[in-house]
Order: C-alpha cells, then sequence, then structure tokens
C-alpha cells in the first residue's frame, strides 16, 4: 500500500464544516467527508467573510450597465468590491495548495453555470458565468484541481480530481523538500499514469529529468512542474488507460497461460465496449504485480493513484444495497 502526501484543499465551509449557508444549513457531502480523513482542509465561506450574517438574504450576480455586480436583492446591498477585495487577500495569503471544492453554482464560490440576472428584481437568468470567488481561484490557479461537490458526485469528473490532486501534492514535496535524485524517482513512479495522461509531455517531462544540460534543480523543478501541469489539463481517454494495461502485460506475458492471456483480452475487451469498469483489468494487472514482485510496476501511481478508502461502490450495484428479497 502506497503512502500519500496530504493534500492541502481549500473548501467552501458549508460542505460538511459549518452551518454557514444563506439558510443556516451545511450541506452534505460525501466526497468531502470521506476525504477528511487523507486531506488537510482549509475550509472557507467568502459571504460570511465579508460581513454577511447567518442567515442571510441570498445575494445574486447581476447585469448592471454591462458590468457584472454582486448585489443583495433584499437590501439592495452591493457586495462587489467587498467580494473582490477578500479574494485577493485570501488567495494572496492563503500559501501552497493543491485543490479547491467549492459549493456548487454559488454566486460567490461556484466557477462555472452560475446564473447572472438582468436586474435585483424577480426575472429570469440572462446568461452564466463564474462566481466571484471560483472565477478568482480560477484565474490565480489555472493548472490545478478546482471541483464543485456537484460535479464530483460524477465518478470520472471524481476520479480525475482525486488523481490529479495526489499527485500534484506528491510533486509539492518533491519540489520544496526534495533533490534531483527525489525528482526521478517521483518520474519514475509516475510514468504509466502519465503514459495515461499524455504521451507527449510524458517524453517532454523525461528529457526535462534526463537533464542532459546539467541545469541545477532549482531551474530543473520549475520546467518540469509546467509540463506536470499540462500532462494533467485533461482526463486520459479510454483508450490510453488500455495502452498502459498492455504495456504492464508486457513485463508478464511470457510467464502467463494462454487461458490467463485470454482472460485479460477479455476484461479489456468488455471495458473497450463500455460493458464493465476498468477495475478487473487492472486488478488482474495487480495480482500479477504481487504474484511475480514485480518492483517496478508495484510502485506505479497508476495502479493506484489515490488511497483506497476514496473508492466508491454505486450504492444501486453494491451488495450493500435495500435487500428487495425480505
Amino acid at each position: 500500500m502506497r503512502e500519500f502526501v496530504r493534500p492541502k484543499v481549500v473548501v467552501s465551509k458549508c460542505l460538511e464544516f459549518d452551518h454557514c449557508r444563506y439558510n443556516g444549513d451545511m450541506i452534505s457531502s460525501p466526497i468531502v467527508a470521506k476525504l477528511k480523513e487523507h486531506v488537510d482542509f482549509l475550509p472557507v465561506c467568502a459571504e460570511v467573510e465579508i460581513g454577511l450574517g447567518i442567515p442571510r438574504s441570498p445575494v445574486r450576480i447581476i447585469l448592471d450597465n454591462g458590468e457584472h455586480r454582486l448585489v443583495q436583492p433584499v437590501s439592495g446591498k452591493d457586495v462587489t468590491e467587498d467580494m473582490k477585495a477578500f479574494c485577493t487577500k485570501f488567495l494572496d495569503s492563503v500559501g501552497e495548495v493543491d485543490g479547491f471544492i467549492l459549493k456548487f453554482r454559488s454566486p460567490s464560490c461556484g466557477f462555472k453555470d452560475i446564473k447572472v440576472y438582468p436586474s435585483i428584481g424577480k426575472s429570469g437568468a440572462i446568461e452564466k458565468t463564474s462566481g466571484y470567488f471560483g472565477g478568482a481561484v480560477l484565474k490565480k490557479y489555472p493548472f490545478l484541481p478546482v471541483e464543485d461537490e456537484g460535479r464530483l458526485k460524477n465518478s470520472r469528473i471524481k476520479e480525475h480530481f482525486l488523481t490529479k490532486l495526489f499527485v500534484l501534492a506528491a510533486f509539492r514535496k518533491v519540489k520544496s523538500e526534495g533533490s534531483m535524485k527525489d525528482l526521478v524517482r517521483f518520474h519514475t513512479d509516475n510514468k504509466y499514469l502519465l503514459m495515461a495522461y499524455s504521451q507527449a509531455e510524458l517524453r517532454k517531462l523525461g528529457a526535462i529529468v534526463a537533464n542532459k544540460e546539467k541545469k541545477p534543480f532549482k531551474g530543473l523543478i520549475s520546467d518540469y512542474e509546467g509540463h506536470l501541469y499540462n500532462a494533467f489539463t485533461k482526463s486520459p481517454r479510454y483508450t490510453s488507460s488500455i495502452n498502459v494495461l498492455m504495456h504492464a502485460l508486457g513485463h508478464f506475458s511470457e510467464n502467463l497461460s494462454n487461458g490467463e492471456k485470454a482472460l485479460f483480452f477479455d476484461w479489456i475487451q468488455k471495458y473497450r465496449e463500455g460493458k464493465t469498469s476498468l477495475c478487473p483489468a487492472i486488478n488482474t494487472i495487480r495480482s500479477w504485480i504481487v504474484r511475480f514482485e514485480d518492483q517496478y510496476l508495484m510502485h506505479q501511481t497508476f495502479f493506484e493513484p489515490y488511497p483506497e478508502g476514496l473508492i466508491e461502490v454505486d450504492p444501486i450495484n453494491s451488495h450493500l444495497r435495500e435487500d428487495l428479497w425480505k
């Protein structure tokens, strides 16, 4: 079992931390609740920080003379400048962080699909934008994993978010405390994961680590960081994951029976056709890693990109679902 660096994550305080929603509620988020064991959270509520109470009248974004403004319709109060000042002050002082989990569709914290209204009165939305704090986060940290609790209900989005979060947390430690030897180890352990995400960036990162120009570690780590961010811009295609597993199979191919290989190829084909997840094929490879004591693959983060405790089984498919036989 891998040891993971604990990521530092800014989270909207109303998600599992405090009753600070406009109506005094706290929002239940299973993924935030599970992450508490593995992550160092920094909870914040932008609206409370700028002096709006609990409970409070909701705020909304309106279009006023071609400019977005954050207003409280009931009182008519415009809190745009207060919110902008808070965003700048907080993000400039927060220090190194690895990611953000923000409130879904909040006009302050949300990072996408926030409704914009034509006035403070009752009317339908005319466009969508980022919330003030969420937008400031995207501007200052364009390469970090940023999600909201609504989108994290999607298993593919969640998997990409967690993978990126724990990789960048591990890299942060190498960058701040490590040496050339630690960077080489980091790159080696993440080779298959990088292969799945971007083979082009993997080649560039490999050339940086090779360091033919004999650059000092400080300059080298900066070059590496930029390309690492680029590699994790998008989630991997399913064909890339298959390619990685085929590379892994090559480590054992000569020692496997025809039946074992046929079973593995069957799982690959079922995954290709969308009839199963990638888990059976990955677990087959993992069993061979243990069986043949392959030390290289044993350390590959592709096979365990984040703590096992964060892997969730759909309750519809779980044996723990309601027993309808009773």
